[in-house]
C-alpha cells in the first residue's frame, strides 16, 4: 500500500490486531508495574541490599532478556510464527512475578526477576515483528506509538493499584507483608493479558522471501544504527535508580507508586503523537530530539535538591519516551527487509540489553563511589555522544 505520510496516512485506521496487542501490553504492564516501583524498597528494607545489588539485578535481567530476543525473533522469521512465542513469553512472566511474594533472600528474587525477563525475551521480537507485518509503512510510527501508549497506560494503572492496596492494608501489618501481598495480587491482570492475546489476536499470513543467510540478512546502516542505540543505552540505566533518587530527596514510600503512575501518564499521552511526528517529519529527527531531551533531563536529576524537583523531572522525563520508544522500533523496520523483521528486532533488543548490563552496574558503582550527581551526568554525556553518532553515521531512509 503506497501512502503519502503527510496526507493519506491520517485517514488509515489501525488494524484490530494492533489495538488488541496494545491491550495485551496494558494488562501485562499493569501487573509488572504493581511490582517494579516497589522492588527498590523491597531490596533495601526487607532483603537488606543496596544500589550495587539493584544495578546487578536490573542489568543481568535485561541482558538475559535481550539475548533471548535474537533467538525468538529469528525463530519467528524462520517458521512464520509470531503468536506462539508471544503467548509463551507473556505466560512465563505472569507466572514468575507473583512468586516474588515468597522470596526471603536476594538470590531468590534475583532468579525470579531473571525468569520474568526470560518471558520478555521470548515475546518481544515476535510481537514487534507482528505489528510490522500488519500495518502499512505510512502509519508504522503511529502503530508502534499506539502499542507503547497502551503499555504505558498499564504502567499508570499498576502503581495506582499498588498504592491503593498499600493504603488499604492495616497500619499494624508489617511492611514486608504489605509488599508481599501486592506482589501476589499482581497475578490477576496477567489473566486478562493472556485472554486478549489468545482470543483477540489473529496472526496474519505474510508473504515473505526465504530467510536470508545470517551474514547477509541485515544492511550496514542497520548495524550503524545499533551502534548508536548501544551507546545511548550505556547511559540509560534502570529507572529504578530514579525511584531511589526520589526516596533520597524525600518522596515517601506511599507516594512512590503515585509518582511512578504520573510518570507513565505522560509516557502514554505522548507515545502516539511521537510516532505520528516520526511518520510526518522522519524517524531520525524525532529520535535525535528524544535522545537530546533525555540528556537534559538527566542533568536535571543530577542537580535536583528537593522532592518537588523530582516530581517535575519525572513528568518531563516521560516526554522522552514519547519521542523515542516507538520511533526506535519503527526505525528498525525502515532499515531492514520484510523477511528479516523478527531477526532485526532480536538484534535491536540484544543491543539494548547487552548495554543495559554495564549501564546499570556502572551507574550503581558511580553512585556508590562518587555521588548520584556524577552518575546522572555520566548518563547525560553518553546520550549526547549517541546523538552525535546518529548524526554522523546513520543513513536516513525515505520515511525515517
Amino acid at each position: 500500500m503506497a501512502l503519502s505520510p503527510k496526507s493519506d496516512a491520517g485517514a488509515v485506521k489501525l488494524p484490530g490486531e494492533v489495538k488488541a496487542l496494545g491491550f495485551v501490553s496494558l494488562f501485562n504492564d499493569a501487573a509488572s508495574e504493581m511490582i517494579y516501583p516497589l522492588i527498590p524498597a523491597f531490596l533495601t528494607t526487607v532483603l537488606g541490599v543496596g544500589a550495587v545489588s539493584l544495578g546487578a539485578l536490573e542489568g543481568f535481567a535485561e541482558a538475559l532478556a535481550s539475548i533471548l530476543k535474537v533467538w525468538s525473533g529469528r525463530w519467528s522469521d524462520k517458521f512464520r510464527k509470531r503468536k506462539a512465542p508471544t503467548v509463551a513469553g507473556y505466560a512465563l512472566s505472569g507466572l514468575a512475578r507473583p512468586l516474588m511474594a515468597a522470596t526471603t533472600v536476594f538470590g531468590q528474587l534475583f532468579a525470579l526477576r531473571l525468569l520474568d525477563r526470560v518471558g520478555k525475551g521470548i515475546r518481544s521480537a515476535p510481537r514487534d515483528a507482528m505489528i510490522a507485518d500488519i500495518v502499512p509503512p505510512a502509519i508504522r510510527g503511529r502503530a508502534y506509538g499506539y502499542q507503547r501508549a497502551l503499555d504505558h497506560l498499564g504502567a499508570v494503572i499498576g502503581p495506582l493499584l499498588a498504592s491503593g492496596l498499600l493504603l488499604l492494608m492495616p497500619a499494624q501489618m508489617p511492611r514486608d507483608q504489605q509488599l508481599r501481598w501486592v506482589f501476589a495480587l499482581a497475578a490477576l491482570p496477567v489473566v486478562g493479558a493472556l485472554a486478549v492475546l489468545i482470543f483477540g489476536v489473529r496472526e496474519r499470513a505474510v508473504a515473505m522471501k526465504s530467510v536470508v543467510k545470517l551474514k547477509a540478512a541485515l544492511k550496514a546502516h542497520f548495524w550503524k544504527y545499533l551502534l548508536c542505540v548501544f551507546v545511548f543505552t550505556l547511559g540509560n540505566s534502570s529507572d529504578a535508580f530514579l525511584l531511589l533518587r526520589a526516596q533520597d530527596l524525600g518522596v515517601s514510600l506511599a507516594l512512590i507508586p503515585i509518582l511512578w503512575s504520573a510518570f507513565h501518564i505522560v509516557k502514554s499521552v505522548t507515545a502516539t503523537p511521537g510516532g505520528r511526528l516520526s511518520d510526518r517529519f522522519g524517524r531520525f529527527t524525532i529520535l535525535a530530539l528524544g535522545w537530546g531531551w533525555y540528556a537534559l533531563v538527566y542533568v536535571g536529576f543530577a542537580f535536583a535538591g528537593t522532592a518537588w524537583h523530582v516530581w517535575a523531572l519525572f513528568l518531563v522525563y516521560g516526554v522522552y519516551f514519547g519521542l523515542a520508544e516507538g520511533v526506535e522500533r519503527a526505525f528498525v523496520v525502515d532499515l531492514v527487509g520484510d523477511e528479516n523483521r523478527g531477526y532485526a528486532f532480536g538484534w535491536f533488543h540484544l543491543a539494548v540489553g547487552i548495554a543495559a548490563l554495564p549501564a546499570s552496574l556502572i551507574f550503581g558503582l558511580i553512585w556508590t563511589a562518587f555521588s548520584p550527581q556524577a552518575a546522572f551526568l555520566t548518563g547525560a554525556g553518553l546520550a549526547g555522544v549517541a546523538v552525535i553518532l546518529l548524526t554522523l553515521l546513520v543513513h536516513r531512509p525515505a520515511r525515517a
